[in-house]
């Protein structure tokens, strides 16, 4: 099972501006001190080597879409921008004969997880079959709607491939495409469900995001951690610090790092990946939270160690 993330931010895509690009060229320079590199591959090497990920690299700006490989049919959960540039790379595995099967699980239908659809580029390909697994009854109803004429100068029905809804039911397995699913819900607004994948070999990726997780409520999450066992990677809604959650932000539907590290542990999984950062964070900052999480990991460890990275557009996890 390989699990790719191609966008990772929550609410609303974002760039990066010119002064923060200008920012990390100064750091990386600096940090050089005149060094010179005969070639570009030696400069990657010292890059990779020296410099820290927030001013080698970003997190993207992308919001949420993450692909699970696991068989010849595509599985994809949440269609947000993210799911244009899935779609292209997606293009060109299918000219080097990968199946034209396109599975969706979506987590919900607010703006920021549907918003790529219409820039999916398979979704007008004739010969493409996609199907939109929800636990949403009104899916295809948000998805046709963002695409009326007052909103997206392209219609739905424009759109060229076999197009399919399911609604799926929580508490029940489904075998889709070679894997096993089944789905949770979860507190958000209009509801949310994260769904756990299974392969044949037994590998087991959660994706579970928009959901709040209170941190004075834990003791009723018995539902999440039984969803969370044991799974080798559980992709969870981190997007704000735990002050923020209690102090700001309660009840707007998004979890804390602090509490996904509480659940992973108790559920004895074994890597947890930060995910749908907040929009108004650095990289800087997000690295930051991540560096801080692994600290709070180690502190509160009370069996087997919890692995605790931090996604970014482009990030593949091999299981």
């Amino acid at each position: 099972m390989i699990v790719r993330f191609w966008g990772t931010r929550g609410s609303l895509p974002v760039a990066q501006k010119a002064e923060v690009v200008r920012d990390k060229v100064i750091a990386a320079l600096m940090a050089a001190n005149g060094l010179a590199f005969e070639t570009d591959d030696e400069a990657a090497a010292w890059i990779d080597d020296n410099l820290e990920f927030a001013v080698a690299g970003t997190y993207g700006g992308a919001t949420s879409c993450v692909e699970i490989e696991a068989g010849e049919e595509f599985l994809i959960c949440d269609m947000g921008s993210g799911l244009r540039e899935f779609g292209l790379d997606a293009m060109a595995r299918c000219a080097s004969g990968h199946a034209r099967t396109y599975h969706f699980f979506m987590s919900h239908v607010h703006w920021d997880h549907i918003m790529g659809f219409p820039f999916f580029v398979p979704g007008f390909d004739p010969g493409a079959k996609i199907v939109i697994h929800a636990g949403h009854a009104d899916a295809e109803e948000a998805l046709r709607r963002q695409q009326e004429e007052i909103s997206f100068p392209v219609p739905f029905d424009w759109l060229k491939a076999d197009i399919s809804f399911r609604t799926l039911v929580p508490g029940q397995d489904y075998n889709i495409g070679s894997v096993k699913v089944s789905l949770v819900e979860q507190q958000h607004s209009h509801s949310s469900y994260g769904y756990r994948f299974e392969d044949a070999a037994g590998k087991v990726a959660v994706y579970s995001t928009d959901s709040e997780h209170k941190i004075n409520r834990m003791d009723g999450e018995a539902d999440v951690v039984a969803f969370f066992r044991e799974a080798d990677l559980v992709i969870c809604d981190t997007m704000y610090s735990l002050a923020d959650t209690v102090a700001m932000k309660e009840d707007w539907g998004h979890s804390s790092n602090i509490t996904a590290i509480d659940l992973c542990h108790e559920a004895a999984a074994k890597r947890l990946a930060l995910f749908h950062h907040e929009p108004t964070y650095s990289d800087r900052d997000i690295q930051r939270m991540h560096r801080e999480s692994i600290r709070y990991e180690e502190l509160t460890r009370f069996a087997e160690p919890l692995e605790v990275i931090c996604s970014y557009d482009g990030l593949e996890v091999v299981l």
